[in-house]
């Protein structure tokens, strides 16, 4: 997922696009180190140590790698996209807000592993980012159990 990553950090640096990370290694100064050597610029949270910490819990993941995309209002539109899909749905959400783009990967090593179909949200609320009294973020409201 790497690659993908950076070169979708990349070709959207410019436009109204952030990437976010949420990291479960246990060691964080191994996780830095790891963040070093495999060039991951992106802002990436640790998560306390676990699959079980105190991001996970309030987003109720249940699965590595879990991926949220969100429209402008913070409104969660896709859930679990990865490689093409994950385009697909960042170059759609791109275009209603008027910044048209064409994502394209170059030498992009595969290392993603099969990528599930777009599962569409329709969620009602917008989210609001919010921080706990530890600093770790609060989870987006999709209007739905998750």
């Amino acid at each position: 997922m790497y690659p993908h990553e950076r070169s979708l950090v990349k070709q959207l640096s410019n436009d109204k696009f952030a990437l976010i990370g949420v990291n479960s290694d246990v060691d964080r100064d191994e996780l830095k180190k790891v963040l070093e050597e495999k060039n991951i610029s992106w802002r990436s949270f640790w998560n306390g140590g676990g699959t079980s910490g105190p991001i996970s819990t309030r987003w109720n993941v249940r699965g590595w790698p879990t991926i949220y995309v969100f429209d402008e209002k913070g409104v969660i539109r896709y859930r679990d996209v990865r490689g093409p899909e994950l385009d697909k749905a960042l170059e759609s959400l791109l275009g209603e807000m008027g910044e048209p783009v064409s994502i394209k990967h170059d030498d992009e090593a595969e290392d993603d592993q099969a990528a599930p179909s777009a599962e569409k949200k329709d969620a009602t609320k917008p989210a609001e980012p919010k921080t706990d009294s530890k600093g770790a973020a609060e989870p987006a409201k999709s209007g739905r159990n998750e």
